[in-house]
């Protein structure tokens, strides 16, 4: 499986539109080589580079697993939204309070479809998503403001 963007390369920098510094926009992602078993995808967007250890900016589950393209600014139909570390069930682009952050949009392909409700926590979806991953796809990105 591989996840790419039309707005930057793996390992390139983030637009600053897709920033909490511009207009917070979700970037345009396309995901390749969804395995055929699949009955949901989840995305995943963290820092881990963030003064507090692994922070959370969107988890996104549930998706369609026919799904193909993420539009800019747009959460698929039927997709349901955890709650992010910001404490916002959305997505809170990059914000980094100094210095350059790596941010992984990392994308998974599951068995099933995961029982939890929107605004659950990063903790809930680790729990459910364990032993239902078929395969996993991450894009990184930077931004230092």
């Amino acid at each position: 499986m591989k996840i790419t963007s039309q707005a930057f390369t793996d390992g390139g920098k983030i637009p600053d539109k897709y920033t909490m510094y511009g207009d917070n926009l979700i970037p345009p992602l396309h995901l390749d080589g969804v395995p055929e078993k699949a009955r949901s995808l989840a995305l995943v967007v963290d820092d881990p580079d963030a003064p507090s250890g692994n922070f959370s900016h969107w988890i996104l589950f549930n998706m369609d697993p026919k799904i193909r393209d993420i539009k800019e600014n747009s959460v698929p139909a039927m997709a349901m939204q955890a709650r992010n570390d910001f404490g916002e069930t959305e997505y809170d682009g990059p914000k980094p309070p100094s210095g350059e952050h790596r941010y992984y949009f990392k994308a998974f392909a599951l068995d099933t479809m995961l029982p939890l409700n929107r605004g659950s926590k990063r903790p809930d979806f680790k729990r459910e998503a364990k032993g239902h991953v078929l395969d996993t796809a991450s894009l990184m990105g930077k931004y230092a403001h």
